[in-house]
């Protein structure tokens, strides 16, 4: 982020993992050698180094911590954010694998009703802050239908590309706020 007051300036250089939106929104390619980069060090800073894993919302995230010792406490949409760029810049079928573990970390840590919290625990992985949480779920079904269209075998053998309702529906959003944005 960069804020200006008058004539300072002021940088935030946090690490945040909603800079997915970057390509997400189609500011970017996911396969642009700068998103690529910046996915890269997100995953590496972000990264919940415990037994539990998952991605942190942001560097030092204060939100519900337990851990101090720990970028953050790992965010259910935060993970399938990761999810989707690996989706988006996999070239086969096996680059996917890492996908398929995220959507499966994901729903190991669903309750067992399949309620998906916010967030979860570093060291237990059992739910932290609220639950059931709405873009927990969403996100996983649009990243998990994602992951079917990318696999899909009718779509690899006849090469017939359907709509992305996914991406229509962002840039329709994104339309509707900024009036400039586009999906590429």
């Amino acid at each position: 982020m960069i804020e200006s007051r008058g004539e300072e300036i002021r940088v935030d250089t946090t690490l945040d993992a909603s800079l997915w939106g970057l390509f997400a929104f189609g500011l970017y390619s996911p396969g642009d050698s700068r998103i690529q980069a910046t996915m890269h060090k997100l995953r590496a800073a972000l990264w919940v180094n415990t037994g539990v894993g998952g991605m942190a919302r942001y560097e030092n995230d204060g939100y519900y911590q337990v851990n101090p010792h720990v970028p953050g406490n790992p965010w259910i949409i935060c993970t399938l954010w990761l999810a989707d760029y690996l989706i988006r810049v996999s070239a086969k079928d096996e680059d996917l694998d890492q996908a398929k573990g995220l959507l499966t970390w994901v729903a190991k840590h669903a309750l067992p009703s399949g309620v998906m919290p916010e967030q979860v625990h570093p060291d237990s992985g059992q739910p932290l802050s609220v639950s059931p949480l709405t873009w927990s779920h969403a996100t996983y079904v649009s990243v998990f239908l994602r992951l079917a269209e990318k696999l899909s075998t009718e779509e690899a053998i006849s090469g017939v590309h359907r709509e992305d309702w996914i991406s229509r529906l962002y840039s329709e959003a994104c339309d509707t706020i900024h009036g400039k944005c586009r999906i590429q």
